[in-house]
């Protein structure tokens, strides 16, 4: 396994919201974030995928049996850690783009 992080979590689904919905708003939410990505439908990360990025992968699962949504997110906590953080942070401050010296594209094989 490569180094990273493999995380699952899951919520209860308000009722009256649809799958499509679901899915849109989490979308939505990242959809300008350039270092967190969803997956498409079906999809989910490992941790080899984001091996030496500085990305978060988002994978959704809508259970309808247990009427939750599941997100299964990897990343390389190495890279997407407090490091990564760092220079972000630095990046902001000091005018640049948010990704300069930010790698978003892993190096697995």
């Amino acid at each position: 396994m490569a180094r990273g992080i493999l995380a699952t979590s899951s919520a209860p689904i308000r009722e009256g919201v649809s799958d499509a919905e679901i899915r849109a708003a989490w979308e939505d939410a990242y959809a300008d974030e350039p270092f967190v990505h969803v997956l498409p439908e079906g999809t989910f990360p490992r941790t080899a995928d984001v091996l030496g990025a500085n990305t978060a992968l988002l994978g959704l699962a809508i259970d309808r049996a247990a009427n939750r949504v599941v997100v299964v997110g990897a990343v390389d906590n190495l890279m997407k850690g407090t490091a990564g953080a760092a220079v972000q942070s630095m990046n902001i401050a000091l005018g640049l783009r948010e990704t300069t010296a930010l790698p978003t594209n892993g190096v697995a094989p």
